[in-house]
């Protein structure tokens, strides 16, 4: 259906779940962005207005909170909520630019998409938006959900740090995670050791030995923190739908 689209040139390209929870009238609201050349991606937010999460069911409340931590963390957009929202749109040169071979084909579609938007650098941005509950059943198994989301975002955010980090830029947060991790690592490993050859030997360690474990643990944890204060503010601002088409004519052009 989306290459279909394409082939039809369509700009932009709206996705919303056939449960009966969204209001298609909402469209023009979703595809106004990206009208505007404000972002590539935008997506519905649930959570903006109070008064539509008294209809919210308990569960799915908890868990939309809980998977949107881990989605800002795997995706990089720390500026995003409600990950889970079905209710998206995109613009036709960012769909052609994404890996569809690889994106998640079920629940965790558009948590695995928001990775992939920001391995591009594109802008993603939330629109309020209220969804309907009536009667009718969820679709995701929430045990499975809990069992397998994740490890799916625990994947994502490896590669992403890799792809950002390592691989298409090196930089000095770079530094801070590599040596962040070391240190904690070490003491952390250097500690524990002591304290259980202390424990076996009935012997308290010196002071010495308390410092050489303690102090890496503090910076490292410092490095850390500074490496996510850098990580939360790199969020991308510039939409790059247009510099895509830019780059396609030059190419079309030689």
């Amino acid at each position: 259906m989306i290459l279909e689209l394409l082939a039809d040139g369509a700009d932009i390209i709206v996705k919303l779940d056939g449960d009966g929870q969204m209001d298609p009238q909402r469209i023009p609201d979703l595809v106004a962005p990206i009208a505007r050349d404000e972002a590539d991606y935008v997506k519905g937010n649930r959570f903006f207005q109070l008064d539509g999460l008294a209809t919210m069911p308990l569960p799915r409340l908890v868990g939309n909170a809980g998977l949107s931590f881990l989605s800002k963390m795997s995706s990089g957009y720390w500026n995003l909520f409600d990950p889970t929202n079905g209710y998206t749109a995109i613009h036709a040169r960012i769909v052609a630019a994404l890996p569809l071979d690889k994106l998640s084909r079920r629940c965790f579609f558009e948590s695995d998409i928001l990775f992939r938007l920001n391995t591009l650098r594109a802008v993603v941005v939330d629109v309020p938006m209220t969804a309907y509950y009536a009667d009718e059943q969820s679709s995701m198994n929430l045990l499975r959900v809990l069992g397998a989301f994740p490890w799916y975002h625990a994947k994502n955010y490896s590669k992403r740090l890799f792809y950002n980090y390592f691989l298409r830029n090196f930089s000095i947060a770079s530094v801070n995670l590599v040596a962040g991790l070391a240190m904690l690592t070490f003491g952390v490993v250097f500690g524990v050791c002591k304290w259980v050859q202390g424990f076996q030997l009935d012997i308290l360690a010196t002071p010495g030995t308390v410092m050489l474990a303690s102090l890496p643990v503090i910076l490292g944890t410092q490095l850390l923190l500074s490496f996510l204060n850098y990580d939360m503010a790199d969020v991308p601002r510039e939409p790059i739908h247009g510099k895509l088409s830019l780059l396609w004519h030059k190419s079309a052009h030689g």
